[in-house]
């Protein structure tokens, strides 16, 4: 194994395990604030209750994700420093933006928020919790909009003299079209992923009739509407970033699909056996015409294939291997959609009984959404390999190559030991998170204090 290689799986072992506390954190701060706001304007103790039992497990969650993320950043100066050099002056200004601007804000108002229970006036508490929720947000936006760039480069200047990227317009970073569906559907994810955590702990204690009680019936009527949204937008969001990723990154969707030939109409991959060596799909069940529907809302249209896309990348970039991974993308891609669709359909019954104040009476579905807890975590991870692994094997679309990005000067032996002892720490972290949030989440009794 080389330094590349390593490099590449310790950013990616980081990376996951970081996305598995984002999404929590965007989408319950604001379910937090929005429960709180129900407390202030109602008066209703149980609303309280409600905030101090969720911000537990939300803090919990915040502390672990903070950790990762800062070890995160570090890595572009240590194992990506010619990434950094090439980009630096673009990639680096959105990101100090996000720590100097929204980590500050949300991490202040947080400390303001679990300490100022009783000793701040009812609004000013509130403010502080829907500061945090805005800030979490913000930080998101701008680590995004420093990703955004890598998968389509604007308001920049090829400085021949330097050998680097320099920007031109700042403006054209922030109104970049991949961070305005990117955005939302991260956040929209973080609704979902939060709505889920609320009703599978929910579900928990309902069915052993934990007291008080009423704490988990309202956690669960608030989490499966705003869940519902969220995971309808989610799709909504999907759709139309699928739609942008044909006509800007049709190499991924190609690998997406497993499409090695152009088709017109093209038709949706269901399930397939295929062989990335050959280029050839052995066995498949497709539905005629579907992602042309996916691709242009219409019936007809041609979506790219692998095969003609790779002789267009060579006659424009030089001789190369540029196909991403196809099975890791393919399979990745149905597992998202497949985890989201489960999600809808859980959603939306559990919605179904909460109008007709019937949940508590479906102890099959209680047990059910404790399972689903999971889903979530799956959907986001294969979402985000699917965006990142499909640029591959550009670390800037079409601008610079991953194999040009890795630190010159940094051995293999060096980055394997730090793979080691990463990948160590971060099982321990693991497994002290699960046992804090497991242990705080059947802990009812924290919240009647």
């Amino acid at each position: 194994m080389d330094t590349l290689i390593l490099s590449r799986w310790q950013f990616a072992i980081t990376t996951i395990y970081h996305f598995f506390f984002v999404p929590l954190t965007l989408g319950l701060s604001v379910l937090l604030a929005i429960m709180e706001t129900a407390y202030v304007r109602t008066g209703n103790k149980i609303y309280k209750q409600m905030c101090k039992f969720w911000g537990k497990l939300f803090v919990i969650n915040f502390a672990v994700g903070v950790a990762t993320g800062i070890v995160l950043e570090f890595q572009f100066g240590m194992n990506w420093s010619e990434y950094s050099r090439f980009v630096g002056d673009i990639f680096g200004a959105p990101l100090a933006i996000e720590a100097l601007l929204a980590f500050f804000l949300e991490s202040t108002f947080l400390g303001i928020w679990i300490f100022g229970w009783e000793r701040l006036s009812k609004h000013v508490h509130l403010a502080a919790i829907w500061l945090v929720a805005i800030g979490s947000n913000l930080s998101a936006l701008w680590i995004l909009i420093a990703n955004s760039f890598m998968h389509e480069p604007v308001g920049y200047y090829l400085n021949p003299a330097l050998g680097r990227a320099e920007m031109t317009d700042f403006w054209a970073l922030i109104t970049n079209p991949h961070v305005w569906l990117q955005f939302p559907h991260v956040v929209t994810s973080g609704m979902t992923t939060a709505a889920v955590f609320v009703l599978g702990i929910s579900a928990y204690h309902l069915l052993r009739r934990t007291e008080p009680g009423k704490v988990f019936q309202k956690s669960f009527r608030l989490a499966a509407v705003y869940g519902l949204v969220g995971i309808i937008l989610v799709i909504f969001i999907g759709h139309k970033q699928a739609q942008h990723i044909v006509q800007q990154q049709p190499m991924k969707m190609a690998a997406a699909e497993a499409l090695w030939e152009s088709a017109d109409p093209a038709d949706l991959s269901v399930i397939a056996i295929f062989s990335q060596e050959r280029q050839e799909t052995i066995w498949s069940i497709e539905i005629p015409r579907g992602l042309s529907i996916m691709a242009f809302d219409s019936l007809d249209g041609q979506v790219r294939g692998i095969k003609d896309l790779q002789e267009e990348f060579v006659a424009n970039h030089g001789p190369g291997d540029y196909i991403p991974p196809v099975f890791l993308l393919y399979w990745s891609f149905r597992l998202m959609v497949g985890s989201g669709f489960l999600m809808f359909f859980a959603l939306a019954y559990a919605v179904y009984l909460v109008a007709r104040d019937r949940f508590a009476e479906k102890r099959w579905f209680l047990w059910l959404l404790s399972w689903v807890l999971f889903l979530p975590y799956v959907a986001n991870t294969c979402g985000w390999l699917l965006t990142e692994l499909g640029r591959q094997p550009w670390i800037v679309y079409e601008l610079m190559l991953t194999a040009d990005a890795v630190s010159p000067n940094v051995s293999a032996g060096t980055v394997l030991l730090s793979l080691i002892g990463f990948s160590l720490i971060y099982a321990v972290l693991m497994v002290a998170n699960i046992y804090l949030l497991v242990k705080h989440a059947r802990q009812p009794k924290a919240i009647t204090s």
